[in-house]
């Protein structure tokens, strides 16, 4: 597996603004009615800013994933209210990110490969990245709706530091604390 720098120029949009829009599909669809108005409106604020990876297996595009620390944070975008909302709601439901952190923000792999450890592996990745570059713990969230991610997580070795709802919305926050930090 590699892991790619997105840019607009050369990597499909419509496709990583699919995998985008599948990390949090319930949250899209009740504010743009549709799957396809919310994809529309991820591929137009999707750009290069060094944080969103797409992730190959040979030629092939098999998922996306967008980390961040507390030097390169998320922006929020006001191009699109919708997507402002989002900002929002994560606010406050997500990890807060602190000095020596590493966050996974999303991942996603392709439907169709699915079931094949790759999302392990890219978790697994982002670790071992973390513990070369001296970074203190990995954090993400894990859904109150999704089980699976958060036994997934569990799996790995992450625990739920905190847990955080607004407007029943609600997330796990979980961290890996990186050996030696």
């Amino acid at each position: 597996m590699k892991y790619v720098t997105f840019d607009p120029e050369i990597h499909d949009v419509n496709k990583i603004a699919t995998l985008q829009y599948n990390v949090d599909f319930r949250t899209y669809d009740k504010l743009f009615n549709s799957k396809k108005n919310a994809v529309a409106t991820l591929e137009k604020n999707l750009k290069k800013d060094g944080c969103t990876k797409v992730i190959y297996d040979g030629e092939n595009i098999i998922g996306m994933l967008i980390i961040y620390t507390h030097d390169r944070q998320p922006e929020i975008s006001f191009k699109s209210l919708r997507l402002l909302i989002v900002a929002i709601l994560d606010y406050f439901v997500i990890s807060d990110i602190k000095k020596g952190d590493i966050y996974i923000a999303e991942i996603a792999i392709d439907e169709n490969q699915r079931s094949k450890g790759y999302g392990t592996k890219v978790i697994k990745d982002v670790i071992a990245y973390g513990q070369k570059k001296g970074y203190k713990r990995v954090i993400l969230d894990a859904d109150f709706r999704n089980p699976k991610a958060k036994a997934l997580y569990e799996r790995l070795g992450f625990k739920v530091y905190n847990q955080k709802s607004f407007l029943k919305r609600g997330m796990y926050n979980l961290e890996f604390k990186l050996s030696g930090k």
